[in-house]
């Protein structure tokens, strides 16, 4: 039903995120990005606490790998949803319940994290990690080819009605994040 992809810019410390579904208006509930924190994206089934509980966690200092198994023991629906998460720090933690519709699992890269659910394969996602390494351009114009590499994949199998772009820059005198 939806793949998406977060990334942090080592060079710059932004974070960003991009999801391409047939869900009508994705971005309103999946993706979460929040400058200097995190990004993370709530899928298959979406659990729109997940964004609350788990930014809270991640503002506090909690790695990834700490917030994700939190937030998924405390949901009884987990094994129907997909959570994926990246730092300001670069650090990924991704989880696919077992009842996530095929073709559904993760694929990670070095600040990058691509997850999808109900798609036309493994290429979506794999495509989509690779174009996002090899393009050129500002972080949201990556993101958009990214996306645009997956849906050349066979994308969601049902198509794709919705795409959204979030992107957020922190302004720490250029630097990324300690």
């Amino acid at each position: 039903m939806t793949w998406s992809i977060l990334v942090r810019d080592p060079a710059t410390g932004a974070l960003g995120a991009a999801v391409a579904t047939r869900f009508f208006a994705v971005g309103a509930l999946a993706i979460h990005v929040e400058g200097g924190i995190a990004a993370l994206a709530t899928q298959a089934l979406i659990n729109p606490m997940y964004e609350a509980a788990g930014m809270a966690r991640l503002r506090a200092g909690e790695a990834p790998d700490a917030v994700a198994p939190a937030l998924l023991a405390a949901d009884a629906g987990s094994d129907h949803r997909q959570l994926h998460i990246v730092d300001a720090h670069g650090r990924i933690a991704q989880y696919t319940g077992d009842c996530c519709v095929s073709w559904c699992g993760a694929v990670r890269g070095t600040d990058v994290s691509v997850a999808g659910n109900m798609l036309a394969g493994a290429a979506v996602v794999e495509r989509t990690l690779e174009a996002f390494h090899r393009a050129p351009g500002t972080l949201a114009e990556r993101l958009i080819g990214a996306l645009e590499a997956g849906e050349s994949a066979g994308g969601d199998r049902r198509g794709v009605f919705d795409r959204t772009v979030i992107d957020a820059a922190i302004a720490r005198e250029g630097k990324p994040p300690n």
